[in-house]
């Protein structure tokens, strides 16, 4: 298998652990989780895989600015901006949505970590992250660009080598189960599970996109990163398991799953999600298990994506009240 270039920031190993409490509440098959929150840049999450290979390519192309984008709270930006704090990178993060008075959540840390922020509306995001690169290299700042959610065969690289340390931690559970939504962590996945014979299920839960486009995204991804490698393997829609059922209002938009979510992982086993991914895909999780769809005797195995910053924006403080 083909090597890439790689700088290490991120704490790995993440650790495996037994939720007996959440096992025990739902009374459905026993959960693990993989503490991806752990990965220790600036709070945490599964982006900082994903940038040890996407950073290794920028310093090897002689970059001196990153520019990727993403939502007010994005946590992908969020750890792209420390990132590019600790190796000495300008970072320019264009951001979606309206700009609010305070800074609170991630939001709060891209300014700590000196990123430049570039504000824009939803629907011109893509042209306006084109649009800043542009100007960027005309000013001889060398920029590379990182995609949303870091969302290529570099980034989902990340992946592939994750289950590969899961293995090697002894782990094989039934099922794997996650947040998706760019489609990058899942195509590692994917890609992965191929590469390495994992014979469990990976199924990931939809935060905003549907059923159908998630699979072609994402198998698409996992093929050309098996390409990538030098591995090449034909990874096709039908391949890829996704659940769309839990969109709820849409991306970012927190309803009463999300917050029973969050608060059972936090009352019965001390664990945070956050608003956006971790607590839409546990709450699928937790509906899947009281439905029956996983067996009883079934090990599960959630993937802790981090974002826990999220949860201290003023948007979510909702969180404490009353359901």
């Amino acid at each position: 298998m083909r090597t890439l270039p790689r700088i290490r920031i991120a704490q790995l190993p993440t650790p495996v652990e037994l939720l007996p409490r959440l096992t025990a509440e739902l009374g459905g098959p026993t959960i693990l989780v993989k503490r991806d929150d752990l990965t220790g840049l600036a709070f945490g999450g599964n982006k900082t895989r994903k940038l040890e290979y996407l950073l290794a390519e920028a310093q090897a192309n002689g970059a001196r600015t990153i520019i990727t984008a993403g939502a007010v709270q994005s946590n992908h930006c969020r750890q792209t901006a420390a990132a590019c704090a600790r190796l000495k990178f300008d970072c320019v993060l264009v951001l979606s949505g309206e700009k609010p008075s305070i800074a609170t959540g991630n939001l709060l840390l891209d300014h700590l970590f000196n990123a430049e922020i570039v504000w824009t509306s939803d629907e011109e995001r893509d042209a306006m992250l084109q649009s800043t690169f542009q100007k960027a290299w005309e000013a001889g700042r060398r920029p590379y660009l990182i995609p949303y959610g870091g969302s290529n065969t570099t980034g989902a690289t990340a992946y592939v080598y994750a289950v590969q340390e899961l293995l090697t931690q002894g782990y094989t559970p039934d099922w794997i189960v996650f947040a998706s939504s760019s489609g990058g962590t899942q195509a590692g996945l994917a890609a992965g599970a191929r590469l390495f014979g994992f014979r469990g299920k990976v199924l990931g839960i939809s935060v905003d996109e549907t059923e159908v486009d998630l699979k072609e995204r994402v198998a698409s991804l996992a093929t050309a990163t098996t390409d990538t490698l030098g591995e090449k393997t034909n990874i096709t829609a039908q391949d890829i398991l996704v659940n769309d059922n839990y969109t709820g209002g849409g991306y970012g938009i927190m309803g009463t799953p999300e917050i029973e979510a969050i608060r059972l992982f936090a009352r019965l086993e001390g664990l945070l999600l956050d608003p956006v991914y971790t607590g839409r895909a546990a709450a699928g999780l937790i509906d899947l298990i009281r439905k029956g769809y996983f067996k009883h005797d079934e090990t599960v195995l959630f993937w802790h994506t981090g974002g826990t910053p999220a949860i201290f924006s003023d948007k979510y403080s909702h969180l404490v009240s009353p359901l």
